[in-house]
C-alpha cells in the first residue's frame, strides 16, 4: 500500500501543535510516512507565539521525513491550506490533511491510507474523512455522503483539480440550479450563507469553497460511524474556534475497516442523520444549554480556587 504524505498546517498554538503530534506518532505508520508542516507566519504581536511552534516542530519527531515551510509573512489558513496542499500534490497523487488543533486515534492512518487505495480509482469519490460528530441513531463503520469534513480528511491529486477558488462563481450555479436547500444539507446548516460571507470578507473559509467544488458535481465523501480524530481547538485559543463547542465528537480507540461500497451512491440515512445533528446543535435550544453549562463551569471553577 502506497503511504498517503501527512499535511500539518500550524500558526501559534505550540501546546495544541505538540498534542497534535504526540497523538500522530503514536500511529503505527508514523514512522514510515512522511510529514509536510507548514508554519504560517506572524501576524503583529504572535511573534513569540509563532516562534514556539516552530520549536516545537524543530524537535526530533518520529516520522520517516519530516519537510518543513516556515512562511515568512502571514498567509492566514485559507491560503496556506489551498497553497500547502496543491503544493504536495504536484508531487504525490494523494495526500492526508490535519490542522494545528486535532489529535487522532492510534488507528488514524491506517484507515486513511486503507481509504485513499480502496477508492484511488473511484471517480465519484473524492474526499475521505474519518472524523463523526456524536449523534443519534445507527450508522455503519463507513458510507457515501454528498458532504465534506475539514477535520482530519484526505483528497487525491484527481479530485483536488476540482477546487473552483472562486466562491461567486460556485454561488452563481448552485443558487442557477435551485440546490440552496441541498446545499446546506437539507436545511441542517446554513452552508449557502457560510458561502455568501466568504465572498463578502465575512470569512475566508478554504472548506466551503472546496465543498461546493465538489457538490456541483456530485462528488461523494467517505465518512465514518465512529470518529478516529477530535477537534481540541475549542478553548478560545484559534482564529476560527472560540469556547462555544457545540458539536461534540469522541474520538474511538478501535480501528475501522474499509470495506468497498457498492453501489458507488450516498447513504440516504447518512444525509438525515448529519442533518438532524447539525440542526440540533445549533438550534437556539441547544445554544443556550451549552452556553448555560460553560457557565455553570466557570463560576464553579473561580469558587474553588
Amino acid at each position: 500500500m502506497e503511504l498517503a504524505p501527512i499535511v500539518l498546517f500550524v500558526y501559534n498554538r505550540p501546546e495544541h501543535t505538540r498534542a497534535c503530534l504526540e497523538y500522530l506518532e503514536r500511529n503505527e505508520l508514523a514512522a514510515e510516512s512522511e510529514l509536510y508542516v507548514f508554519a504560517d507566519g506572524a501576524k503583529q504581536g504572535s511573534e513569540e507565539a509563532v516562534a514556539a511552534v516552530r520549536r516545537v516542530i524543530a524537535e526530533p519527531w518520529k516520522f520517516k521525513r519530516l519537510n518543513v515551510v516556515e512562511r515568512p509573512e502571514n498567509k492566514g489558513l485559507a491560503a496556506n491550506v489551498i497553497a500547502g496542499v496543491t503544493s504536495v500534490l504536484e508531487t504525490h497523487d494523494r495526500v492526508i490533511v490535519l490542522e494545528d488543533d486535532l489529535i487522532v486515534s492510534p488507528y488514524f492512518l491506517r484507515f486513511m491510507n486503507e481509504a485513499l487505495e480502496v477508492y484511488k480509482d473511484t471517480e465519484e469519490v473524492c474526499h475521505v474523512t474519518c472524523h463523526m460528530l456524536d449523534h443519534k441513531g445507527e450508522l455503519p463503520d463507513t458510507f457515501l455522503i454528498r458532504w465534506c469534513n475539514s477535520w482530519g480528511w484526505g483528497t487525491w491529486s484527481r479530485a483536488w483539480q476540482y477546487f473552483e477558488s472562486d466562491g461567486r462563481k460556485s454561488l452563481r450555479e448552485i443558487e442557477r440550479r435551485g440546490l440552496c436547500r441541498e446545499f446546506d444539507l437539507d436545511g441542517g446548516f446554513h452552508f449557502t450563507q457560510m458561502l455568501r460571507d466568504q465572498i463578502e470578507g465575512r470569512n475566508n473559509s478554504w472548506f466551503i469553497r472546496w465543498y461546493a467544488s465538489l457538490f456541483l458535481r456530485d462528488k461523494l465523501m467517505l465518512g465514518t460511524g465512529r470518529s478516529l480524530v477530535d477537534n481540541a481547538g475549542f478553548d478560545g485559543s484559534g482564529t476560527h474556534c472560540n469556547t462555544m463547542q457545540l458539536c461534540t465528537q469522541t474520538l474511538s480507540m478501535n480501528p475501522i475497516a474499509v470495506v468497498p461500497i457498492s453501489p458507488v451512491k450516498e447513504n440516504l440515512l447518512a444525509r438525515k442523520v448529519y442533518s438532524r445533528t447539525y440542526r440540533y446543535n445549533y438550534s437556539y435550544r441547544h445554544k443556550l444549554k451549552v452556553f448555560i453549562g460553560n457557565l455553570w463551569i466557570r463560576v464553579f471553577n473561580r469558587k474553588k480556587r
